[in-house]
């Protein structure tokens, strides 16, 4: 059911191969698994799942410039935006940042097998490199504060409503509407 609900719904975004649609699937399949005993989401329906954290965060891939990338997903969770942007994008490198260390242990666990994946269990404040791109998902503005524009001169946020915060320090482009997702939205803004 996985992988029939994702091809369906980022038809005409992205095109994946086989394979990464299998890591696709081992990360839902463990996400759904641990996720009974740990909170990594509140979105329990299946469907939802796929489009709110999948979809979404491949939506958010597909908007990233081409070629050799480093990234930073700020506050990865249970891995969203950056596995399925590591998926998608496997000549891009991929630190996934995430204080809580169960949530961090998620991350080591699902990220086997993604050789341009490494997991950071800190907070943001304490990450001392610095990237080409900044991501983000569910993080507030506030939480993001002076140290994205410290480690990235580049961002890609998926938010809702809610316009990003000038003390950011960033130029944001008009607002993107992500498909499938009502009053969501993918700001993409660069270092002033």
């Amino acid at each position: 059911m996985f992988a029939e609900t994702l091809l369906g719904s980022i038809s005409g975004i992205v095109d994946l191969l086989p394979a990464q649609l299998a890591q696709l699937e081992f990360h839902y399949d463990l996400l759904l698994r641990w996720n009974r005993a740990m909170n990594l989401t509140s979105i329990t329906d299946p469907k939802e799942i796929c489009e709110r954290h999948f979809c979404e965060s491949l939506f958010l891939g597909a908007y990233l410039p081409a070629g050799e990338l480093s990234i930073v997903d700020i506050g990865s969770g249970a891995g969203f935006p950056g596995l399925p942007v590591a998926v998608l994008r496997p000549d891009c490198r991929i630190a996934l940042v995430e204080s809580r260390q169960r949530k961090a242990a998620f991350l080591q666990e699902v990220s086997r097998g993604l050789p341009n994946v490494q997991v950071l269990a800190l907070r943001l404040e304490a990450v001392s490199n610095c990237f080409d791109w900044g991501l983000s998902r569910a993080v507030s503005y506030e939480n993001l504060g002076k140290h994205l524009r410290r480690i990235a001169p580049h961002a890609a946020l998926l938010s809702g409503v809610e316009e990003p915060a000038e003390s950011l320090g960033f130029h944001w482009e008009p607002k993107i509407s992500v498909p499938l997702g009502s009053r969501r939205f993918l700001r993409i803004g660069h270092r002033k």
